[in-house]
């Protein structure tokens, strides 16, 4: 529960494993595409299902 002072462990989660996959698609930029393409599809896809 976050009271507008700090991070809340969902947001600290997502900065952690961003940073892995931008680590990642750094050092293999295939693989970096691939993560691009598919975080694209799945906002798109929540974005259509959140309607």
């Amino acid at each position: 529960m976050n009271n507008g002072n700090g991070l809340d462990l969902r947001t600290a989660m997502l900065l952690v494993v961003g940073g892995f996959a931008t680590y990642i698609a750094f050092l293999h930029p295939s693989v970096g595409i691939a993560l691009l393409v598919g975080i694209g599809v799945v906002t798109v896809l929540h974005l259509l299902l959140k309607q």
